[in-house]
């Protein structure tokens, strides 16, 4: 592995308060060798990539005026934060970041005191950096300053415009950097698109801009702010359409100014210091800048693995045997292979048409498919009224993301019993992007609620099963399909379709005296373990009981009537999850084996492989395997080549 060196200047940071020491001509070259080390980390040792890059200068320019950590940084997401890192502390460990017991990919509090607050899902900067203002405000701590630096992407969601609307009339000393590039992963859809692009294109708000801002700049700082309060209603007077959306909220609106010209974000930042109550900077950047394939293709550079920095040659497993497809692209062809067959269904996505495949059908079936943005909510209850009109809609979204759309499953479409169908994707544990991607709770929450199917298939062929048997007249319920991150398990997976009658499992293998229950994925671990035990003469019965809700009743009692102990399987959380359903029928019906959950655990599971973790959470193959040794009362067998 080559050893990732630091340029002359960046070499000689550690902390903000050493970029401080250098002089302001020299911040071009120091954004220049971040930019470089940035490159040759993830090329070798891979991570997000276009977002931090997009963000050099606006790092350098931030950690160059602000105080912080006195002064409170909060990055939107958290891609785009790898030059924060480096920059705070953390550059001779970078290359662990994503790794098992390595940095975290996003700003994790515990990790840093330079990392104000812990983000992973987009949207909560504004709130968060609000409410360290209000809290600031409160105490009279009057020379501190708090920040927020968010994407127009993560602008979607409905989140922001919340803590917008509160800050404008909080009074709290809070800067919000909106960083306009028109990516998020995929690019970004909508109205807010449209009216950025105006702000930007304005030639008459440019010039008026372009104007003040060289007036500024010719005066001192006790000056600027005295000016920039008299301008304020002439700014809103020029050109009202291209300001009045965040003026009229009550913050200060400046820009847009170009993200990636360092001396004049230093000195743009350092006006802004000095001006009180909450304002808003609008800069314009490229994510990828600086690595020509990034910027060209932005979508396949977010997040590209490993590559050659020289040729731009992504790193890719050479093949020689056909191999599983990725859950997720069996979810994107097969839904194009029903909607061919049903008119009535339709596509939905929260900004994952990429991540989801759901842009196998965007673009086959355009008008059928709809990327709302960065906005689970909405797009729960527009598929709930899309359902009201006879649609039969497959409204994907990534299991971790689904929690903050949890009120609409209830209330928009549960009670109302309208048939939106829940892909959810990347259930379980998901692996470098860590506990807040991890999809580890919805088993849980989902069953608890009334009027929904809950199920969670075990390979290819009974996902495409499950979405088919979902969209059928006859099945008119809210159902919801679980499937994890990655490959899959049967490189021939394009099988034919048969109806699943819902609430059945079905019996892998029979056994003796111990019973394994599985739901999903996992599934497989446990073929795994049978195997391994086979070889020791122990037989384990396995069943796969596919649904969570309803559960298989009649599969329950016979699992109980001849087995004494049982283990259940798990990707979701123990508290609450399966082997808690599993448990709450053998109660129920006045069975008393003895009973095993292997899951997640009842606590926050880090970053790294997912294999790495299910070792952790000891539900793979040689977990299972020693749950059913300990159930049975025999040793593991010794290995000699240990």
């Amino acid at each position: 592995m080559e050893e990732i060196v630091a340029g002359p200047l960046l070499s000689q940071i550690n902390t903000p308060d050493d970029l401080k020491k250098l002089g302001k001509h020299q911040l071009v070259q120091v954004c220049d060798e971040l930019r470089q080390f940035i490159i040759d980390c993830v090329s070798v040792h891979g991570g997000h990539f276009g977002a931090s890059l997009g963000v050099v200068e606006l790092t350098v320019a931030l950690h160059y005026v602000f105080n912080t950590p006195d002064d409170q940084l909060v990055w939107d997401v958290g891609h785009q934060a790898y030059g924060h890192k480096i920059l705070t502390g953390r550059r001779s460990v970078f290359h662990t970041n994503r790794k098992y017991g390595g940095l975290s990919g996003f700003p994790k509090r515990s990790e840093s005191k330079y990392d104000a607050f812990g983000v992973g899902h987009s949207s909560t900067s504004v709130s968060a950096a609000l409410g360290m203002a209000i809290a600031s405000k409160y105490k009279g701590e009057h020379h501190r300053r708090h920040i927020a630096v968010i994407g127009d992407g993560a602008m979607t969601a409905g989140l922001p415009f919340e803590a917008l609307n509160h800050a404008g009339v909080s009074g709290a000393d809070v800067l919000i950097i909106l960083n306009d590039n028109n990516m998020s992963i995929d690019p970004n859809v909508g109205a807010l698109k449209e009216y950025l692009t105006d702000i930007t294109t304005s030639h008459t708000y440019n010039k008026f801009r372009d104007d003040v801002w060289k007036l500024l700049g010719m005066l001192p700082a006790a000056d600027f702010q005295r000016l920039a309060s008299k301008i304020e209603a002439g700014l809103k007077g020029v050109v009202s359409k291209s300001s009045n959306l965040f003026e009229a909220l009550g913050l200060r609106y400046f820009g847009p100014i170009d993200g990636h010209n360092v001396l004049k974000l230093t000195e743009t930042l350092k006006g802004l210091h000095d001006i009180p109550g909450p304002k808003l900077l609008h800069i314009k950047t490229i994510k990828g800048k600086g690595y020509g394939l990034a910027e060209k293709d932005q979508t396949l550079w977010h997040a590209p693995g490993t590559f050659d920095k020289i040729t731009g040659k992504i790193n890719k497993k050479i093949i020689s045997v056909p191999e599983p497809p990725k859950y997720q692209d069996v979810f994107g062809h097969t839904l194009v292979e029903l909607a061919e067959k049903n008119p009535l269904i339709m596509g939905i996505t929260p900004a994952m048409p990429s991540g989801c495949s759901m842009k196998f059908m965007m673009d086959l079936m355009p008008g059928r498919a709809i990327d709302v943005g960065i906005a689970e909510q909405h797009a729960v209850t527009l598929s709930a009224g899309l359902a009201t009109q006879g649609m039969k809609v497959f409204c994907n979204i990534y299991s971790s993301f689904m929690q903050r759309a949890y009120d609409m499953v209830i209330h928009d479409v549960a009670i109302q019993k309208l048939p939106v169908i829940f892909c959810l994707d990347r259930a379980g544990l998901v692996g470098d992007d860590g506990p807040t991607h991890h999809g580890a709770y919805d088993i849980a929450f989902m069953r608890c609620i009334p009027n929904l199917v809950v199920s969670a298939p075990m390979n290819e062929s009974e996902l495409r099963n499950l979405m088919y048997t979902a969209q059928l007249p006859e099945t008119n319920v809210p159902y919801i399909i679980r499937y994890p991150r990655g490959q899959g398990v049967m490189p021939q997976w394009r099988t034919p379709f048969e109806k699943i009658h819902t609430g059945t499992g079905r019996k892998i293998c029979n056994g003796q005296e111990i019973a394994i229950l599985t739901i999903g994925h996992p599934g497989n671990f446990a073929i795994a373990a049978c195997k391994i035990l086979s070889t020791e003469d122990i037989y384990p019965a396995h069943y796969d009981m596919r649904f969570v809700k309803p559960i298989d009743e009649a599969m329950l009692h016979e699992v109980a009537r001849q087995y004494n102990k049982i283990i259940t399987v798990e990707d979701g959380t123990v508290a609450g999850g399966f082997g808690s359903a599993v448990l709450e029928f053998m109660a129920a019906n006045n069975y008393t084996p003895e009973v095993k959950i292997l899951g997640i655990p009842d606590r926050i599971i880090e970053h790294g492989k997912p294999e790495e973790l299910h070792r952790e959470c000891g539900y793979d193959a040689k977990g299972i395997a020693d749950a059913v040794r300990e159930l049975a009362g025999v040793d593991a067998p010794v290995d000699n080549h240990a």
